[in-house]
């Protein structure tokens, strides 16, 4: 039996799959009330970053989450507790000596599986698709690996689990080496968010792991540890 030592931390995230480098970030609508803000992190130094909702571009912004490591590269949230799919969205941040921002504020694009258009606040859904038409904006090849939602690293070598509606369900992740070989279970996780320190793992490199819901398989993915581990 391995001794898993992990920190518990207390927000709601969600990983999402295709982002933009702050300032800028991307907001899509993946149906079925699944609103997914999506980052990067390119600040050596980042201390806060919240998400905001309002109902206008310009007023009565309220938070929605703050995550626990602001510093994780890629980033992101789902959220699910919309009153409507055309909300707007902005971003939050403060840097290391206490300097703090508000992005620009976006309302979410349809995700239909191709290219997403990001639409700036306040200009239409066919204006935004005749300027991607008019300026011949090339197709962005998608990159060979992307994180998963649920289970990825962040430039320290912590593994975060973020379980949105963990207090709802009842998941059990497993984790395997390289080869597939077992290394340990969660089981009955109730936490929303867990930080797994690296010492849990034996080296660097790939990791698969298992998450189900009542013994249902959820999703089957991996993560990396880097070499310095």
């Amino acid at each position: 039996m391995v001794v898993l030592t992990f920190f518990l931390s207390v927000f709601f995230i969600f990983k999402a799959a295709a982002q933009d480098t702050l300032p800028h970030f991307s907001v899509k609508n993946f149906g079925n009330n699944r609103i997914v803000i999506g980052w990067v992190n390119p600040f050596e130094h980042l201390t806060q970053i919240s998400i905001q909702r309002s109902f206008d571009s310009l007023k009565n912004f309220k938070t929605i989450m703050s995550a626990a490591d602001p510093s994780a590269v890629q980033n992101g949230f789902a959220d699910t507790k919309a009153t409507n799919d055309h909300m707007y969205y902005r971003l939050f941040y403060v840097l290391g000596g206490g300097n703090f921002f508000f992005t620009e504020s976006k309302r979410p694009f349809l995700d239909s599986g191709t290219k997403a258009v990001m639409r700036p606040a306040g200009v239409p859904v066919d204006s935004a698709l005749k300027e991607v038409k008019k300026d011949a904006v090339p197709v962005i090849k998608k990159p060979d690996f992307v994180p998963s939602f649920y289970v990825y690293t962040n430039r320290e070598g912590y593994v975060f689990i973020n379980l949105p509606d963990a207090d709802e369900k009842k998941y059990n992740i497993k984790f395997f080496d390289t080869d597939n070989s077992p290394l340990f279970e969660i089981k009955n996780i109730k936490e929303k968010a867990l930080t797994l320190d690296k010492a849990n793992f034996y080296h660097a490199g790939w990791y698969n792991f298992e998450l189900y819901n009542d013994e249902k398989l959820i999703e089957r993915h991996k993560f990396y540890l880097p070499k310095n581990f």
